[in-house]
């Protein structure tokens, strides 16, 4: 029977207590994948079937949110005093450098999100992959002056070998895994043994609910307010991660915008003592300096 190898299963109701910084139990981020695809190749979330390449419905339509929709989206992350992860293709820094300048300015951390999102590196052969995981986190580091520490998946797209290659690249944990609310640790065959998973999600995504299940934005919307007052209430029992995910091309959108707002200035009204709103790296260095047995 095949098995990643990876973790041992482990009930969330059994694991050791611990709290975040200040005694706080709910860490909430703000992750926006900001992504770059190649012109003339398929590939990538489509508004409506995909035509032949170019593909010029589907690349403008996401080339809308670069342009427009995320600066509706950093306006209002300004206005509402939230911090955010970018979660940037490393093809950004050439094309559109200004979205990189603005998280930056802002002190956003860069989570690095492969080269371009027209490619899914998973499928790529071992060293390809490796060659893209160090080359996507040197063009960050150039562009930034900080490595990121972090790293998404385009297209979520893993190949058997890609935590190990992670770690051998310099990153300190991965995202592309949405099988807990909590991190994990990974067991890894480099240096050190092992990299932190940080909890991604795949239901509070505007991708698979607008894209995948045709969903709009009141109801994703309304999502994100019933996740955050659950993970409220239970993160009295255990500490938890909720993390929301975005697309500019999607929820940057004028007509999904209002409800984008409404629901991030629910979860910062009703906010208490016991949230932080944080980054995914920040979430990750807490965690590892942990001491759980």
């Amino acid at each position: 029977m095949s098995h990643h190898r990876r973790y041992d299963y482990s009930p969330i109701t059994g694991r050791p207590d611990f709290s975040w910084p200040e005694g706080r139990r709910l860490a909430v981020y703000v992750a926006i994948n900001i992504e770059w695809f190649n012109f003339n190749e398929p590939g990538g979330a489509v508004l409506a079937s995909a035509n032949h390449a170019p593909d010029v419905l589907n690349f403008a339509w996401r080339d809308y949110g670069n342009r427009v929709g995320i600066w509706r989206m950093l306006d209002l992350l300004d206005r509402l005093d939230l911090p955010a992860a970018a979660l940037l293709n490393a093809a950004v820094c050439d094309h559109a450098p200004q979205i990189v300048d603005a998280f930056a300015a802002r002190g956003d951390e860069i989570v690095a999100h492969g080269w371009t999102n027209s490619t899914e590196p998973g499928r790529l052969p071992k060293a390809e992959e490796a060659k893209m995981l160090r080359e996507s986190r040197q063009r960050l580091t150039d562009a930034t002056g900080t490595a990121p520490s972090g790293y998404l998946a385009p297209l979520i797209s893993e190949s058997v070998d890609t935590p190990d290659l992670l770690e051998d690249a310099g990153y300190s944990y991965l995202m592309d895994w949405s099988h807990d609310e909590q991190p994990v640790w990974f067991d890894t065959q480099g240096g050190t043994g092992r990299i932190l998973s940080v909890p991604y999600p795949q239901e509070i995504n505007d991708v698979p609910q607008i894209i995948g299940r045709r969903r709009e934005g009141a109801e994703f919307a309304g999502m994100i307010e019933d996740a955050y007052d659950l993970h409220q209430r239970e993160c009295r029992q255990r500490p938890v991660v909720m993390g929301i995910a975005l697309h500019p091309y999607l929820m940057g959108q004028a007509h999904r915008f209002a409800h984008l707002e409404r629901a991030l200035t629910h979860l910062k009204e009703r906010a208490g003592a016991e949230t932080w709103f944080t980054t995914p790296g920040k979430i990750a260095r807490h965690y590892a300096g942990l001491d759980l047995g």
